[in-house]
């Protein structure tokens, strides 16, 4: 038979019949009042639209000598979407006639009606604003439908019920077959030959007299997550009917309520046995559900049960709480929250109900909302921010200088740049919401006026909102929802880490950043840049003062004045951090980014050194390169100016005594970038320790310290055996490893890339994404190699790569030690590492059972 009544033994299964069904089956299990349903299955539903219609006079037997019957579908997975419900078929002339006898001509005048009008729009595919102009169920619209009906198709309206049914069945079948649906579903997630079930189901008519009607109730708030009855009940109505606009009909409470009667009061034993139907979902289904009821002459029916729709602040407090109830176990507690979503809860998010008018579409560099005034430039940012006004920061593209505005700010627009740009990465640091390469803006700086793609134009200090998670720039200001990191985010993340098997680290550069590592439970700091620190003002002057040295001694003379400013940052950091380890990147930038770029910076750089202005331009021109990023910067500059490197250490180690007096013992780890060659790391490890054995002479303190590489250039990748040799550990820095392995702008990569997943070219863009067979082969290359030859060698990556799921899947098969982030991407590493410990927990254990 190509059809199955839904009974307690039938064999129901969600992958041949779609969750609609299984969930009906589940229902009746539970012996609740749902009416007579037959399921079709993916196989009956394609044969179907392929014109094998199954026996149809055996399926309406099983519904009475008048049957009136629903379809609704069935997919796999409900998200996936599927045709809409149609209700009343079997209605025509004779039902109707019999209707009238026992529920009134209006009631049977509306089940008509409504049946004629679904049928002509999704069967006869007829103009639908023709036939829902037919609002009241009056004896003259009934007859008015019926005639457009014959004249639209020059044919009467079908009485036979097999007819209707097959017609409605074939109907719904092809449309989802059909090309619009698929690729619509595919975008869902769905594979390319998702099926579709289909369920028919014994009519509830709900439309008789008094209190008769249809609802929907559910014990648990979508929004918040907190326990309290939500619904509707409209009297004389079908389906999900209560649910619309239904101000001028007959609604019902469903508690108690001042404001007029209520089920609970009225109907007290239907009310009674809907929060037992209610509790028998949360404790049997193991979710909150939303429950679809007809009460017809106070008999109640269970029609159908879907998962309450929520919000990601909800689902985490629901998943606890059932898990808090010994309903389910915390593993799956920890299993139904998706890293990604956790986003929602760390982060302001504007409120879904608040208008928003769109100027500007980008990319979303980091998650989070904000409203604030616009500000052009750092200097204008922080003006704001000391007046108490938030603020946006709109540049063309950001650089070191902007740092202080960027910290000032609410967040950040920028209209070049991508994923990876220093505008995304110190957004995600600091946690701030940032749009970037939003390339249909363009900024008159002279006029200070932002100019939208449609022509608008914002002036500095105009009011705009960002939604960094969706890539978008709004008008105005928006209503906004706070971050929620309760007791339900508090407790989830426990058991996150009773499960998790790979360790987790934040990069963090400052004192802000190391409270944000600790506060998201930060296993230590794996990428402390220290060039964010000398941005400051008084720290700017020496470090320049410094690069226009033209002797060692001089050098070191302006470095000794950055001296104790670099030890109190690195003592506050060892003290936030309480012991646990501090990945210490040693100077990595081209020393051009600390010098000015306009006429009037380098007038006022001549005025503070006592320089000629010529002379700060040639030595300018003189530092220039045409590719900087791949020029003296990182190791090459710590072995040609060995000074700035020489004064980090001895900073790093003073600030490791110092902190050691008062807390626990302090272990430092120092990383040189950009190295490409052993020698480089014998030459630094030389100096390093050298600086190491006279602070511990002068100190009289012992100390230890680690000493690795940051990989980023292929190179050390294919020579990580020899370099490891001379390291403690070995850091991925997938952000330049990827750019190097490209040989592609991470700044410009947003330019074409968009056209380049669009077509094809590459799977996902490789800064959002770590490509795990390019840049992921090095990784595995360089790991296995350094491994052979240092069996206690560490692996991490700290790129922002080490915060997405599917890089932290990739470290831990690879059998890296850590990944590290962003501090307020941490706790979405923790559950990703969670979720596959848990999985693997899952295929070797048998836990899905």
């Amino acid at each position: 038979m190509s059809f199955t009544e839904i009974t307690p033994t039938a064999a129901i299964e969600n992958a041949r019949h779609g969750g609609r069904a299984k969930c009906l089956q589940r229902l009746i299990r539970l012996d609740m009042p749902v009416p007579r349903t037959v399921a079709l299955s993916f196989d009956a539903v394609h044969g179907i639209s392929a014109g094998d219609m199954p026996d149809l006079g055996a399926m309406l037997a099983l519904f009475g000598p008048d049957p009136l019957v629903s379809v609704r579908p069935s997919s796999e997975d409900p998200d996936w979407g599927g045709p809409g419900a149609i209700l009343n078929i079997g209605m025509n002339d004779a039902v109707h006639s019999k209707l009238t006898k026992t529920h009134g001509e209006k009631a049977a005048n509306a089940l008509y009606l409504r049946f004629i009008q679904s049928y002509a729009v999704h069967v006869g595919r007829l103009d639908p604003d023709e036939f829902e102009a037919f609002s009241t169920s009056s004896p003259d619209a009934l007859h008015a439908a019926l005639a457009l009906y014959e004249e639209e198709t020059e044919s009467y309206f079908p009485q036979d019920p097999k007819e209707q049914l097959a017609e409605i069945l074939r109907s719904m079948a092809r449309a989802w077959e059909g090309t619009t649906a698929r690729l619509l579903r595919q975008a869902k997630g769905a594979p390319a030959d998702a099926g579709l079930g289909l369920v028919v189901q014994k009519m509830a008519l709900g439309v008789g007299q008094s209190t008769c009607g249809s609802g929907v109730i559910q014990f648990v708030n979508g929004q918040t997550g907190y326990r309290e009855i939500r619904g509707r009940y409209l009297c004389k109505s079908q389906g999900r009917d209560a649910l619309s606009d239904a101000e001028d009909r007959d609604v019902m409470y469903l508690t108690k309520d001042p404001r007029g009667r209520s089920i609970e009061e009225v109907l007290p034993e239907n009310f009674s046995n809907l929060l037992k139907y209610g509790d028998l979902c949360r404790t049997r289904l193991r979710e909150e559900m939303e429950i679809e009821f007809t009460i017809d002459n106070e008999e109640l029916f269970i029609l159908d049960a879907v998962r309450v729709q929520r919000s990601e602040r909800a689902n985490v407090r629901i998943a606890v709480s059932l898990a808090n109830d010994g309903i389910i176990s915390r593993e799956e507690a920890v299993l139904r929250i998706p890293p990604r979503a956790l986003s929602e809860l760390l982060h302001s998010q504007f409120d879904p109900k608040d208008k928003r008018d769109r100027f500007a579409k980008g990319i979303a560099a980091s998650p989070g909302a904000a409203t604030g005034k616009i500000v052009f430039n750092a200097r204008a940012a922080q003006a704001m921010a000391a007046q108490g006004e938030n603020c946006v920061l709109v540049r063309s593209e950001t650089s070191p200088e902007d740092i202080r505005g960027m910290h000032a700010a609410k967040g950040i627009l920028t209209v070049r740049g991508g994923i990876t740009s220093h505008a995304a990465v110190i957004a995600r640091g600091l946690g701030l919401p940032c749009v970037v390469g939003a390339q249909d803006l363009s900024l008159d700086r002279k006029q200070r006026k932002l100019i939208a793609g449609d022509g608008r134009e914002f002036a500095e200090g105009d009011v705009i909102s960002i939604d960094g998670a969706l890539g978008v720039a709004y008008a105005g200001a928006v209503n906004m929802l706070p971050p929620e990191l309760g007791e339900g985010f508090q407790t989830l993340m426990a058991w996150v880490d009773e499960f998790r098997d790979i360790g987790v680290r934040a990069n963090a550069d400052t004192p802000p950043d190391a409270h944000n590592a600790r506060m998201f439970a930060a296993e230590g700091i794996g990428l402390c840049r220290t060039e964010h620190m000398f941005i400051d003002d008084d720290r700017l002057l020496a470090m320049r003062e410094m690069i226009f040295a033209d002797h060692a001694e001089d050098r070191r003379a302006a470095l000794d004045r950055l001296l104790p400013m670099q030890r109190a940052d690195f003592t506050e950091l060892f003290e936030i951090m309480q012991g646990l380890p501090v990945c210490i990147r040693l100077f990595d930038p081209p020393l051009h980014e600390f010098l000015p770029h306009g006429r009037e910076g380098l007038r006022e750089l001549a005025e503070a050194l006592d320089l000629h202005l010529r002379d700060v331009e040639r030595r300018v021109d003189g530092l220039r390169e045409f590719n900087p990023m791949l020029g003296m910067r990182g190791v090459r500059l710590g072995i040609t100016v060995p000074e700035i490197y020489d004064m980090q250490a001895r900073a790093i180690f003073e600030a490791t005594v110092e902190a050691s007096k008062s807390g626990d013992p302090v272990v430092p780890e120092i990383m040189i970038p950009l190295v490409s060659a052993k020698r480089e790391v014998e030459m630094v490890k030389a100096r390093v320790d050298a600086v190491a054995a006279e602070v511990r002479i002068e100190t009289g303190s012992d100390f230890t310290y680690r000493l690795g590489v940051m990989v980023e250039t292929p190179r050390a990748a294919l020579r990580a055996g020899e370099i490891a040799q001379h390291a403690a550990f070995m850091s991925f820095g997938t952000n330049d490893l990827t750019q190097m392995t490209y040989g592609l702008s991470r700044d410009d990569a947003g330019r074409f890339m968009g056209e380049y997943v669009a077509q094809g070219v590459y799977e996902e863009d490789p800064f959002h994404m770590l490509d795990a067979d390019g840049v992921g082969e090095l990784l595995k290359m360089g790991a296995t190699r350094g491994r052979d030859a240092n069996h206690d060698l560490t692996l991490s990556i700290c790129g922002e790569h080490g915060g997405n799921p599917e890089s932290i899947r990739f470290c831990r098969d690879a059998g890296f030690d850590y990944v590290s982030c962003s501090p307020f991407r941490v706790p979405i590493a923790r559950l990703a590492a969670a979720h596959l410990a848990l999985e693997g927990r899952v295929r070797d254990h048998g836990l899905e059972d």
